[in-house]
């Protein structure tokens, strides 16, 4: 059966969606809006890892290959810690700039005959008006700020949770062959920065640190190009002489953020349906973002193809999509919160607190002390039963202790 569908948002997640439900059906009428100019796009680069590879092979290996071809991999980790350096092999990462990703999957839905119209803004007004009125669905992967989930507010049940330490998203010219940590001490705190490359010439820094840090360092109060330079400083030894880059032109203001965890308690709204930053969010520091969205619209374009029902196919995508995500934001939840309490763990010696950075998903490191965790991780590798029982007690002891947190406040 033909039907229409509205993608509001040019991202990775709109655009694979596209792609899916075409080559189900090519009679598919399907357009995909977005506001913003084509070619422009922010961010730098964004990470996955194998299974996510595996999964777009199986789902449309022509897009596939263009963008294994189009990654950089790595498979070390290293964390620098003051003078010390510790070095680790790692899972096989994989780098890809979204400006290329975004090329890919714009190429690919163009080809199997989406309409991708860019420099279209869609708003609310546009539900009930114009090009999204004779849709039979309108899929909002217009972002976390979404404004069609916004125009419903009270039906999706949007809830924003801030994180309390402030992080900042550059690029350099240094190309990492690892995945790379390093952590700096100043009077007013500990700074810190993730780097990965995503292209042979490109790298993405995430620089972080808390608040008070933030302001001890006048990065508050520094425009862009001023806060550059002393981020420079800081990490010159993980640069190698590179600079930093930024995104305004340089005496703009510096792009500080704090990040936001976004859920909703219910996905779609008759024939509106939520779809990657729209629907949830993740933090930053498990590199999960894009590798979520694209699962998003493989689930749905999944439950279209077997559901002809639509009430049914987006409530079989919202029960498949919250339980598969409730491991992966309890991980996102835990590292953030390892970030925010990084300095039970940075005087740790450099082997034990590297791999303690390696198990700050884990619910069970926030009630153990740092030193005797390392030790029954270092066991349990070796021992099954300790290793079964860890697992247990881990989800166990945060539920307790998140129960107490609960009924401390009432």
């Amino acid at each position: 059966m033909r039907v229409k569908v509205a993608c509001v948002g040019g991202g990775p997640a709109g655009l694979y969606l596209s792609i899916l439900l075409k080559q189900q059906d090519p009679s598919h009428d399907i357009t995909v809006h977005e506001r913003d100019p084509e070619g422009s796009t922010y961010g730098w680069g964004v990470t996955y890892w194998r299974g996510l590879l595996d999964k777009l092979h199986a789902h449309d290996p022509e897009s596939a290959r263009a963008i294994e071809e189009a990654s950089v991999t790595w498979s070390e980790g290293e964390a620098r810690v003051r003078d010390l350096v510790t070095r680790r092999p790692s899972d096989l990462g994989h780098g890809i700039g979204r400006h290329r990703l975004l090329e890919i999957l714009v190429a690919r839905a163009r080809a199997l005959g989406v309409r991708v119209e860019f420099e279209r803004g869609i708003t609310a007004a546009d539900l009930t008006a114009g090009d999204l009125a004779g849709a039979d669905l309108v899929v909002a992967g217009d972002g976390v700020n979404s404004a069609l989930r916004s125009a419903h507010a009270d039906d999706f049940g949007a809830e924003v949770k801030e994180g309390r330490n402030r992080y900042i998203w550059l690029g350099t010219g240094k190309v990492f062959d690892s995945f790379s940590f390093a952590f700096v001490e100043t009077e007013h705190g500990w700074v810190w920065c993730y780097g990965y490359a995503f292209s042979p010439e490109r790298s993405t820094v995430v620089v972080e640190c808390a608040p008070e840090t933030w302001t001890g360092l006048g990065l508050d109060r520094a425009d862009e190009a001023e806060g550059l330079v002393q981020l420079e400083k800081l990490f010159a030894d993980i640069l190698d002489g590179h600079p930093l880059i930024g995104r305004s032109a340089g005496s703009g203001r510096a792009q500080w953020l704090t990040f936001r965890t976004l859920t909703n308690r219910t996905w779609h709204r008759g024939n509106l349906v939520l779809l990657g930053d729209a629907a949830h969010t993740t933090h930053y520091s498990i590199g999960a973002g894009t590798t979520l969205a694209l699962e998003d619209a493989i689930a749905l374009a999944d439950a279209l193809r077997e559901h002809a029902d639509l009430p049914e196919a987006l409530a079989r995508y919202q029960r498949q999509r919250t339980s598969e995500l409730l491991s992966v934001q309890s991980a996102a939840r835990y590292s953030a919160q390892w970030y925010e309490n990084l300095t039970r763990y940075i005087d740790l010696p450099p082997e034990q607190m590297f791999a303690l950075l390696g198990q700050r998903h884990s619910p069970l490191l926030p009630y153990v002390p740092p030193q005797l965790y390392y030790r029954i991780d270092k066991a349990a590798g070796q021992l099954e039963a300790l290793r079964r029982f860890k697992r247990w007690l881990g989800p166990k002891l945060a539920r307790s202790v998140h129960a107490r947190e609960l009924s401390s406040r009432k």
